[in-house]
């Protein structure tokens, strides 16, 4: 499709093939939940330490000791607010926040999780007020030039949600006005020029949550959203008497990593080197499996 855009993480690796598209061929009719059930091996007992451990990081720590983590938890299924104590008691359930958990717990730190707005999110890391952000987050650009980013662990695909018998396409999709939670790739990618490939920002607002930009979908503010497939399958799932379906087929695919402070490069390895083991050992898949189900 002559709008779709195909990014990689920096130092991504053929061994990171964790993909999500075992959710994709769903389209409106997927509504993939949280499965209850899940025995605990998505966060194993047993956990080796990365070869850089906590002892060696108190210089790349806002907190000595701690794994400060940024996020917007209003993006099912990577994170969302829980309605009780959450996963471990953080508060918080999800796929990024398991693994952010899995990989304090390789670190030997304590995870500490703070929520925020997603453009606030990206800026606490910068700021130094978070070591790290997981919150769906993919590579752009822009964003390498402030931030470093982890190897993967997840694809993204960004689809379109609009409300059924609408005449909204993804060949006309510039002609209407298009929702995107705002800081997100869905909104640098749409709010470009035509040139770019993208739709101009006369054409784009920002919401800052995916929530609000679905309910001002289903109000009639704007004709289409723009995010990615697994929360859009959340929100069509939870407005089921709205009417919203999504339009066939993939609007960008992208890699998730996890991002830190430009040149914070001893804490980026120690997470690497973590999450890699994560990854080989099948809890990053075992954790993205008990959110994400294929049909």
């Amino acid at each position: 499709m002559k709008n779709m855009k195909k990014l990689l993480c920096v130092a991504l690796g053929a061994a990171l093939s964790v993909s999500l598209l075992a959710s994709c061929s769903g389209g409106s009719s997927s509504t993939p939940a949280p499965e209850t059930t899940t025995p605990a091996e998505t966060t194993p007992a047993e956990t080796t330490p990365a070869e850089t451990g906590a002892a060696d990081l108190s210089s790349a720590l806002i907190e000595d000791g701690k794994l400060i983590m940024s996020t917007n938890a209003q993006f099912p299924p990577y994170e969302l607010v829980a309605d009780g104590e959450g996963f471990n008691g953080t508060g918080f359930e999800g796929i990024d926040i398991e693994i952010a958990y899995a990989l304090a717990e390789k670190l030997g730190l304590e995870l500490v999780i703070d929520d925020m707005e997603f453009d606030s999110a990206l800026l606490a890391v910068q700021n130094n007020a978070a070591d790290m952000m997981l919150a769906g987050l993919s590579y752009s650009t822009d964003r390498d030039e402030v931030m470093d980013f982890s190897d993967s662990y997840a694809t993204g695909v960004q689809v379109v949600i609009v409300k059924e018998g609408s005449d909204v396409t993804m060949d006309n999709l510039g002609d209407y006005m298009i929702g995107t939670q705002r800081g997100t790739t869905g909104y640098i990618y749409a709010s470009d020029t035509p040139e770019n490939g993208g739709y101009g920002e006369d054409h784009v607002i920002a919401y800052d949550n995916g929530t609000t930009a679905v309910q001002e979908l289903i109000n009639g503010t704007i004709d289409a959203v723009i995010i990615d497939q697994a929360p859009a399958e959340e929100y069509v799932a939870a407005n089921a008497d709205a009417g919203l379906t999504i339009l066939p087929g993939a609007w960008v695919e992208e890699q998730y990593c996890l991002a830190v402070d430009d040149g914070n490069t001893v804490l980026l390895d120690a997470l690497n080197t973590a999450l890699n083991e994560l990854i080989d050992d099948g809890t990053v898949q075992a954790i993205i499996d008990k959110y994400i189900t294929a049909e």
